[in-house]
């Protein structure tokens, strides 16, 4: 163990946000459109309620048609082009429709609509791109070369060719997958493996691109260039599952084709054939104008969009962004649970869980106290839990002086008459071989055997006691896990690049059986792409760099947001922006409830079309009973889902699950 130098607390996992260039909201000409939309919608509507004349809320309703309606209409047209028919054409149709009936004011709500929802995933598909761009900011731009002639020379990242010498100086990181051929460090590798702490890296051993080196120099081979790089290939690996994935559809968007094409026919041949038996033009042209109204599916999209915009702003005010309506819907339909480790069901940071003295005159108090007196001036994240362990019980921390550390063996000093040291029971065992050592090292053997890091305390060069360390579980953590299962039915999995004993006991301590550890980023993919091949529909829980790429190929991500990495956070569907772990299974219930009043609005709506539509063909439906009844469906509808803003909506989805208690599941 040794004393990293101190980094930017976002070093460890994620580019820099300074240095990320992020798209703002209004650079997109989607949202600018969008907002002009809105704006002159609310003007309309403000100038109609105050009584104003018909042409002023006539002509700021007209141009919200434009500002909003554009965009749609040549996307429809582009479309037609194709040989195709989309539901944007077809709304911008019912929208002129509405408004050469007199019923230009909703005509420009479902504008507004259209145009908000298209700006938001414009947004967000931007953003997503930021971050993919930003993840390859993780690796330098240069890397110090040793030429053949054993001197330095500075050169562009990009120039490294496979087989070069780089040396990576202490708080530099790695500029490329490479294998150390020299020199001994600690390495923090979280951006790609997940590892709560850093690795002792010495000769022979793999380190990849992006990662922080300790406080050790290395010499390393370039195994791959940069664009092979494993943070390279985490990059690819997000834009293409970002590409593939299956994108989920509102209900009327998955029968958008059929349903356009069959009711621009209708009009056409309700308005055609009757001209063909002596009907007047003008009858119908009626006719066939309120089958349009009657038949237009705004009742639908408001039986869609309602519940589940309710759902999220609901989640939102509850600690869970959800990004998008598509979104919501989504997580209504998940039936399986991925978790990652590192960061999410724990909180990343370690915690000391044991003591172990190994002679008679210590006690586990001593042993600590001399430890965190020695680790007081480290800087290692093993070397503050020892010290916050000592605090904690209250011990007094003497003064340490000739303090020394080791890159990859450990730190000494000075504690009163004593030479007390912390370090690695490989170290020890190298240092000062001997009976009590060889207890000590079988010691910290089943210590590490359980999935801790173990670490030896010496003093006067001789063993008095192992600590054993581990990262902190989040105290929700198991009661997540059980309200998970009861809600999907399913067993969660969990997904880590961590070792696989300390994934086996953190899994049995949260009731978790499918335990799949010491995953790389792609098989992660490759492990959510199984699950979802087997018919699951898969939400994966993730914080970190490494979990990117798997919230993009899974049904849907969820990032851990205190933690959580740029491109995590960009990647991930929603976001528990409290890093309450119950609030999980609270919104997955949340838009289960919100998919239910989606599926009932449907068949309020699709009966009111019925009724009228027939009523219109057989008979003769007069057109303001059609207005009528289309508005009164559209207002039900929209009524009914607003009822999940209500805050009995979030509690009744939270309280479904709050009296689970965690299953003990016996540790392997």
């Amino acid at each position: 163990m040794a004393v990293p130098t101190r980094t930017p607390a976002d070093s460890t996992r994620v580019p820099d946000p300074a240095t990320v260039r992020r798209t703002k909201l209004f650079e997109l000409p989607e949202s600018r459109w969008a907002a002009a939309a809105v704006v002159l919608f609310a003007a309309g509507v403000a100038t109609q309620l105050a009584g104003g004349p018909a042409w002023s809320w006539w002509a700021l309703y007209l141009a919200c048609y434009g500002a909003g309606g554009w965009e749609p209409t040549v996307a429809g047209l582009r479309a037609l082009r194709e040989r195709t028919l989309d539901v944007d054409l077809l709304m911008v149709a019912a929208a002129l429709g509405a408004a050469a009936i007199g019923q230009v004011g909703d005509g420009a709500l479902l504008i507004v609509i259209f145009a908000t929802s298209g700006a938001l995933e414009a947004f967000a598909s931007a953003r997503t791109e930021d971050s993919v761009r930003g993840l390859l900011d993780l690796a330098p731009d240069t890397a110090t070369r040793i030429t053949a002639d054993d001197e330095e020379e500075t050169i562009p990242v990009a120039d490294l060719e496979i087989g070069d010498t780089v040396v990576v100086r202490p708080g530099e990181r790695i500029p490329a997958d490479a294998t150390v051929v020299s020199g001994g460090s600690e390495v923090d590798q979280a951006t790609i493996t997940g590892e709560p702490l850093p690795v002792d890296r010495a000769a022979g051993d793999e380190v990849f691109a992006g990662t922080l080196n300790g406080t050790g120099a290395l010499w390393i081979r370039v195994d791959r260039r940069a664009q092979d790089s494993v943070v390279a290939r985490i990059a690819a690996l997000v834009e293409q599952a970002s590409r593939t994935k299956a994108r989920t559809q509102l209900f009327i968007e998955k029968i958008e084709q059929r349903y356009s094409v069959a009711m621009v026919a209708a009009t056409l041949a309700i308005f055609a054939v009757p001209l063909l038996f002596g009907e007047t033009l003008q009858r119908a042209l009626l006719r066939a104008m309120t089958f349009m109204i009657v038949a237009s599916p705004c009742a639908v999209v408001l039986a869609t969009m309602p519940p589940l915009l309710a759902a999220v702003a609901t989640a939102g005010r509850h600690g869970v962004l959800v990004k998008s309506a598509v979104v919501m819907e989504r997580l209504g339909t998940t039936d399986l649970l991925a978790f990652d480790k590192t960061g999410t069901l724990t909180r990343g940071v370690p915690e000391l869980v044991e003591i172990r003295p190994t002679t008679e005159s210590s006690d586990a108090d001593e042993v600590l106290r001399l430890a965190a007196a020695v680790e007081r001036p480290s800087e290692h994240p093993l070397a503050a839990s020892i010290v916050r362990a000592a605090r904690a019980r209250g011990l007094d921390v003497p003064a340490v002086g000739d303090f020394a550390a080791e890159p990859g063996r450990g730190v000494s000093g000075r504690v009163g008459d004593h030479r007390v040291g912390v370090g690695s029971p490989a170290a020890l065992v190298a240092a000062a071989p001997g009976a009590d050592t060889e207890t000590a090292a079988a010691v910290a053997a089943a210590l590490q055997a359980r999935g801790c890091t173990a670490v030896v305390v010496t003093r006067d060069h001789r063993p008095i006691g192992v600590l054993a360390l581990a990262d902190e579980m989040r105290s929700d953590a198991a009661a997540a896990v059980t309200a998970s299962r009861q809600l999907t039915g399913v067993n969660p999995v969990l997904l880590t690049g961590d070792n696989r004993v300390a994934a086996e006991r953190l899994a049995a301590r949260v009731g978790i059986t499918d335990i799949r550890a010491e995953l790389l980023p792609a098989d992660k993919v490759a492990a959510v792409r199984q699950l979802r091949a087997a018919g699951a529909a898969v939400t994966v829980v993730g914080d970190g760099v490494n979990d990117a790429p798997a919230l993009a190929a899974a049904h849907a991500g969820i990032a851990m947001g205190g933690a959580g990495s740029d491109l995590t956070l960009r990647t991930a569907d929603a976001v528990v922006v409290r890093d309450d772990l119950t609030a999980i299974p609270a919104v997955l219930a949340l838009a289960r409830r919100a998919r239910r009043v989606v599926i009932a609005n449907l068949v309020i709506a699709g009966s009111f079309i019925v009724v009228l539509v027939v009523w219109d063909l057989l008979g003769t439906l007069p057109l303001p009973l059609g207005v009528a009844g289309h508005e009164g469906s559209t207002i039900i509808v929209g009524l009914n889902g607003l009822r999940l803003l209500r805050g009995a909506a979030w509690r009744r989805a939270a309280g479904a699950h709050s009296n689970a208690r965690p299953v003990a599941v016996p540790a392997r």
